[in-house]
C-alpha cells in the first residue's frame, strides 16, 4: 500500500492520483492542508531524503514568509516550518513500505511500481 501526501488543488498531485489509479496501485491519500501531517512523520521524511528535498522553496507559502524564517535553515528549523506551514512540503510525497519518495518524476513512478 502506498500512502500519498499532497494537496487536492495541486495539479501535480492530480496527475499523480490519476497515474496511481490508472496503474492499478493501491493507495491512500492524505491532504497535507486538510488532514495535516504529524511532526514525527515530517522528521522521518527529512531523515530519509533530507530537508532540502522536502522543503519547497519555490512555493507561494515560502515567498510569503518573513526573511528571518528563510534564513539559517537547518533540519530542525525546516521541520518546524513544515509543521507550521504544511503547504511548504514539496509535493507529492509517497511512502511505500519504509521508503519515501518526493516529487513525480519517472524515477519515482518506476520505484512505486
Amino acid at each position: 500500500m502506498i500512502t500519498f501526501y499532497g494537496l487536492k488543488s495541486c495539479d501535480t498531485c492530480k496527475k499523480a492520483t490519476k497515474w496511481l489509479k490508472d496503474s492499478g496501485l493501491e493507495f491512500q491519500t492524505i491532504d497535507v492542508r486538510a488532514d495535516g501531517v504529524e511532526q514525527s512523520r515530517i522528521e522521518a521524511w527529512v531523515d530519509a531524503v533530507g530537508w532540502e528535498t522536502v522543503l519547497n522553496r519555490r512555493s507561494t507559502t515560502w515567498r510569503g514568509l518573513e526573511d528571518g524564517d528563510k534564513e539559517g535553515i537547518d533540519a530542525a528549523k525546516a521541520v518546524s516550518l513544515l509543521v507550521k506551514h504544511p503547504t511548504l512540503i514539496k509535493r507529492p510525497v509517497f511512502e511505500k513500505g519504509n521508503e519515501v519518495f518526493v516529487g513525480f518524476s519517472d524515477a519515482v513512478k518506476s520505484a512505486l511500481t
